[in-house]
């Protein structure tokens, strides 16, 4: 297994391609290549690949990502993505653990988002995991604050300081999704 990590720019038209079909989004099945390139240029895509150089499991870490709680903005990188080429082969842990590993080596303050039916998964790769708390993060919809549509916020890396503001989000303390102009 091979685990490499590769910004937008980086990745090969094939790559570009693979990944899109993985992630297996309508509305992106006929992106080409430069458009991907340039929707994703704030990432880095995190993925194993087998001995073929076919990528077995993937994450993308999104860059761009602003949190605004208590009138303060936390920017924060965004774990997204997450899919295996095959499930029930070990692929999807694989790549959450040395992901995990990375962002912690690398000290990057690192969440990302599930539905609670994905919990056991999560719970297994020892991800900690704020339950409930996805909801409590509204982001703007057609000029109007919407709840995410997630249900938990997982903890890859993050502070004690950060991840204690995160625990404290509630119905009446809200965070707001800051979209980049």
């Amino acid at each position: 297994m091979n685990y490499q990590i590769k910004k937008s720019s980086e990745l090969t038209d094939h790559e570009t391609q693979h990944i899109l079909s993985l992630w297996d989004v309508p509305e992106w099945s006929g992106m080409p290549p430069s458009d991907f390139r340039s929707s994703f240029k704030n990432s880095e895509f995190h993925f194993i690949s087998g001995s073929e150089n076919e990528i077995l499991a993937i994450i993308r870490l999104n860059l761009d990502f602003v949190l605004e709680i208590s009138g303060k903005q936390y920017p924060f990188a965004e774990a997204v993505g997450l899919v295996s080429a095959q499930k029930k082969r070990g692929y999807g842990s694989q790549i959450v653990h040395v992901f995990k590993e990375n962002m912690i080596q690398r000290k990057i303050e690192t969440i990302g988002f599930c539905y609670a039916d994905l919990r056991p998964f999560y719970q297994k790769c020892n991800i900690e995991i704020l339950e409930n708390k996805a909801k409590t993060i509204l982001e703007t919809s057609e000029n109007r604050w919407i709840s995410s549509e997630d249900d938990d916020i997982l903890i890859f890396n993050m502070s004690g300081e950060t991840r204690e503001l995160l625990r404290q989000l509630s119905p009446e303390k809200n965070a707001y999704l800051i979209a980049k102009k």
